[in-house]
């Protein structure tokens, strides 16, 4: 029998080049993603002398007095910050595709994108300064508003709606890129014959455009729930900045944090840590069985 062909080869790997492609995030995921969740899960459910404590570190994060307001003040962050997104993104996503210049269309999807080259921590620090009234360039607006020192611009009560303005600065553009690759999907004839039947702009957008979005923006919701969840960076600096004012245990992040580096109780951080996986796996698996994330148009 004669060495197999050249073709016969292709044959036997065809998906190598792709295989090629994902391994090294594979490589990443396993060792940044998979093998830290496990970690935390084992220390979770085990004690300081490693043995299995069943869950008592989860009973021990949840009778703290700052768990339920931590959690509270998640929640509230994620309100504002989900429809903040969801309206502003597909809008401006709809206004953008509903440019006929091409010049400032290119021009506006750069500087959507812009802030979201900053680091999250990066984009905290410029916040610092805007929301300063004494160095900042909209101090005068600040100061007609009432507010005339740092501390009273980040009060807690308005926190929410600070930490959603900071996180859609920083990563509301790259959505809106996303969505306007998702709108250039659209079929043109689609479009063109809502138009020649009389639909005007709002009844396209509503119509057509939006259910054709539907699984972009519950992929964008997923993802930006997750980050939520996540809540550190942002109300971090702010306490850092504000000697305490904004809260060192605002969120669950923060909490389980201080529980690690501060109490010296790592299974009751492990356990907050894994408590909001759970969330996050839970809530993405409502949001893809209740959408139809993954059925066919």
């Amino acid at each position: 029998m004669g060495a197999p062909s050249h073709g016969a080869s292709r044959v036997a790997w065809p998906g190598r080049a792709g295989h090629g492609f994902v391994a090294p995030y594979v490589v990443l995921l396993i060792a940044f993603g998979v093998v830290p969740t496990v970690y935390a899960i084992y220390f979770a459910f085990t004690d300081a002398s490693e043995r299995f404590a069943g869950l008592s570190n989860f009973t021990t994060a949840a009778a703290d007095f700052r768990f339920l307001p931590a959690i509270g003040h998640v929640v509230l962050y994620l309100l504002v910050w989900l429809v903040f997104l969801v309206v502003l993104v597909v809008g401006l996503a709809l206004s953008l595709h509903g440019l006929t210049a091409r010049a400032a269309d290119r021009a506006l999807r750069f500087l959507y994108y812009l802030p979201g080259a900053l680091a999250g921590a990066a984009s905290a620090m410029v916040w610092l300064f805007m929301l300063d009234p004494a160095v900042s360039p909209v101090g005068f607006l600040l100061r007609a508003l009432g507010y005339d020192t740092f501390g009273q611009v980040i009060a807690p009560g308005h926190l929410p709606i600070l930490l959603a303005v900071i996180a859609f600065w920083t990563g509301a553009g790259g959505w809106i890129v996303v969505m306007y690759g998702a709108l250039n999907n659209i079929s043109p004839d689609v479009l063109e014959a809502a138009r020649i039947d009389g639909a005007g702009p709002w009844q396209v957008a509503w119509r057509i455009q939006l259910p054709l979005l539907r699984k972009w923006i519950v992929y964008m919701v997923i993802l930006s729930f997750a980050a939520g969840t996540q809540l550190f960076v942002e109300p971090q600096l702010l306490s850092q900045a504000s000697n305490g004012v904004a809260g060192r245990d605002y969120s669950l992040n923060q909490l389980s944090y201080d529980f690690a580096f501060q109490n010296d109780n790592v299974g009751s951080a492990a356990a907050i840590s894994v408590e909001l996986l759970v969330v996050g796996l839970v809530v993405a698996g409502l949001f893809v069985a209740r959408s139809g994330f993954f059925d066919a148009d």
